[in-house]
């Protein structure tokens, strides 16, 4: 049977599936539409870059508390309130740009969205939960949860210019917010795939940050998100080089169209072997193929030859995505699981906005064909932390089953 056709079979499945693809399709809408609809209105990119930059700080700042509280309290009786909270953050911004509030107020209004919470992370522990056990099933429940990652990071940039660009500037955070209330509504409505809440008890459960192998693991996303935030810079910066600017958004959803292919193929296939041994492997591999653009831009100079490389490196993301979640839910407590996820996505996040600025500055300091240095850079740190750590794990494996 197909893994995917066996996931979906279970009652509620497609429910919530549908309400978390709509809440979470706005991740990727709203810091395009943020920074589209204050530099038209103010006139500075540099402005739309502060304020968006602003509420990532602020997202990984909250966002793990807002994770601990939902797997304290519950999935529904968190997100719920939270997701309202942070779409009244959108609507506020939306009208301080659009009346001329003064520039403070948008910094403000964009942080009070930091309390959105990962829906990522709460689908995950929705099919933890349903299948629990049954290593394969998960296995691929992974893979489709990467994969619709990459969906919608690849559509919601696009849907998002559109709007904006067609319609009226503030329509693209209008619609983000319509879309993330309404589907975290479908979402939390499915109460029988819910995970039971955890409430804390007097024997407390350690923070997911002092899990074994939890700390390397968080430093390698960490620089995995560098990988993702150079990325996107440079080849914005190379297609502008080009005199194609407008193409660097085709170029980079090839590259997350190579992800989300690989992510569905990687989850209809069996792993093979366990997953702390599959990660170096994996990083290992994007390692590899994070160097095609590098070669692509320095050898040919060709926006074409880059848009294949993109895609091929691409192949490489979504396998070690799920392999490194894999091992986040293996790693982290039951009662702490959606707090463990946020806190890998929390690293992401501040590897894009570190990737980001290290792009940037090689862009601006050598050359756009030289920033493609610094996604391997990243990447080969990555590899660095998981081969290190590696023999860390298997020592104290190992250490567990002499005592056992």
């Amino acid at each position: 049977m197909n893994p995917y056709a066996r996931l979906f079979a279970i009652t509620g499945a497609r429910a919530f599936t549908i309400g978390n693809l709509m809440a979470r399709l706005p991740m990727g809408m709203f810091s395009v539409s943020a920074v589209i609809m204050i530099a038209g209105s103010r006139g500075s990119y540099a402005l739309a870059g502060a304020v968006t930059a602003t509420g990532l700080a602020a997202t990984a700042v909250v966002a793990p508390w807002t994770a601990r509280l939902v797997d304290r309290l519950g999935q529904a009786r968190i997100a719920l309130p939270a997701t309202a909270l942070a779409v009244l953050g959108s609507l506020a911004l939306l009208l301080c740009v659009h009346y001329g509030a003064p520039d403070w107020t948008l910094f403000a209004a964009y942080a009070a969205t930091a309390t959105t919470p990962n829906t990522g992370a709460m689908s995950r522990a929705r099919w933890s939960h349903l299948l629990k056990g049954d290593e394969k099933a998960l296995h691929a429940a992974n893979s489709f949860e990467q994969a619709a990652d990459e969906l919608c990071f690849m559509l919601g940039p696009v849907l998002a210019a559109f709007l904006c660009g067609t319609l009226f500037p503030e329509a693209g955070t209008l619609v983000g917010a319509v879309l993330l209330m309404t589907g975290m509504l479908v979402f939390a409505a499915q109460r029988s795939t819910e995970p039971p809440p955890r409430p804390r008890t007097a024997a407390r459960t350690a923070s997911p940050l002092r899990a074994r192998g939890m700390p390397p693991l968080l430093v390698a996303f960490l620089a995995m998100g560098a990988v993702f935030g150079s990325m996107e810079v440079v080849t914005i910066a190379f297609a502008d080089a080009q005199g194609h600017k407008a193409a660097a958004g085709v170029v980079l959803a090839l590259q997350a169209a190579g992800s989300c292919a690989a992510g569905l193929l990687y989850g209809a296939t069996r792993p093979v072997g366990p997953a702390n041994r599959r990660f170096p492997l994996c990083v290992a591999a994007m390692t590899a193929l994070m160097c095609l653009p590098l070669l692509a831009a320095a050898l040919t100079g060709s926006l074409v030859a880059l848009a294949v490389s993109l895609l091929i490196a691409g192949m490489a993301t979504a396998p070690t995505m799920v392999t490194g979640m894999t091992l986040v839910q293996s790693r982290t407590p039951d009662d702490r699981l959606n707090e463990g996820m946020t806190l890998a996505v929390t690293a992401l996040l501040g590897g894009i906005a570190c990737g980001s600025a290290a792009g940037g500055w090689a862009v601006e300091r050598v050359s756009a064909t030289a920033g493609y240095g610094v996604p391997v850079a990243a990447a080969a740190a990555a590899l660095l932390v998981a081969l290190a750590s590696a023999p860390l794990t298997r020592a104290r494996r190992h250490a567990t089953a002499r005592t056992s």
